[in-house]
Order: structure tokens, then sequence, then C-alpha cells
């Protein structure tokens, strides 16, 4: 793996983005943008399903609004992660919060697609309801928490791996 991740930094792109004068923090800007989307819309949405805002507004009409701009931030967020990774991906993984920032992001996904295919079945019975059942409520809690341990730990990393 490791000879991979020097593999990475040898690219172009990774040169581009260590090497360059706004390589670097050019993509650093649209990181931050794209998570500033994504999961700020995120949020709102497990904000709804913990019962704390917008109750009178039904759960899937929430949803159906924020989607595409989650989706959307989450590709830029994502492919900018990506690119941001090859410029130092020898320092990212041996850095723990690189790790714990991966974890966290793994269970994100797993937290999304439990609820999609699981909890989200029973939505027509508790769709318009203030206060989701407790299922839906975890999803919700469970999303915000390991996006702040993602975004916590990113932020973490750029003060430990250099």
């Amino acid at each position: 793996m490791l000879e991979l991740c020097e593999w990475l930094e040898s690219t172009a792109v990774g040169v581009l983005v260590r090497e360059s004068a706004y390589g670097f923090p050019t993509v650093v800007a649209f990181h931050i943008m794209g998570l500033m989307l994504s999961v700020g819309m995120l949020i709102w949405f497990d904000l709804r399903l913990l019962g704390l805002v917008m109750t009178k507004t039904r759960v899937s009409d929430l949803y159906r609004r924020l989607a595409p701009y989650i989706v959307c931030g989450f590709v830029i967020m994502f492919s900018s992660g990506l690119i941001l990774f090859t410029g130092f991906a020898v320092a990212a993984y041996g850095n723990v919060y690189f790790r714990v920032k991966m974890a966290a992001m793994v269970i994100a996904g797993v937290n999304a697609l439990v609820f999609h295919f699981a909890t989200e079945r029973s939505i027509a019975s508790w769709d318009a309801l203030p206060g989701p059942p407790l299922p839906a409520r975890i999803a919700g809690l469970t999303s915000a928490v390991v996006w702040m341990v993602a975004i916590l730990s990113g932020r973490l990393m750029s003060y430990t791996m250099f």
C-alpha cells in the first residue's frame, strides 16, 4: 500500500498539488466548498430525523429538496479529497487522523445504506410525524456524529502531517 501512495505522489496531479503555488489552495477551497454544501445540507436532514427542526415538513419532501445539493457537494468534496490525497498520500497513509477520517466516512456510508434500505422502507407510516421513530433518529444522530468526526479528523490531519 505504501508503494501505491509513493506512486500517487509522483503523478502529475500529486506534484501539482504539492509543489505549485496555486494547486493546493485551489483544491482545498473546492474541498471546503463541497464539504459545506454536502454536509451542511445533510445536517439539516439529520436534524429533521432527530425531530429538532422543520417538524411540519415531511421527511421525504425535505430529502427530495436537499438530495441534489447533498450529492453535488459530495461529488465535489470526494473528488477534491482524492486529488489532495495524491499530493500527500505517504504522509496521510501514516497519519492516525487520516485513518479515523476514513473510518468515519465508511461508517457514514454504512449508516446511509441502512437508512435507505431498511429504515426508510417504513417511511409512509412516520413521514409527517414531528418525531420520527427511534431507528430514524439513530440514523440522524449517527450521521451527524460521524461527519463531525470526519471533519474534525480532517482538520487535525493538517496539524499533524507537516
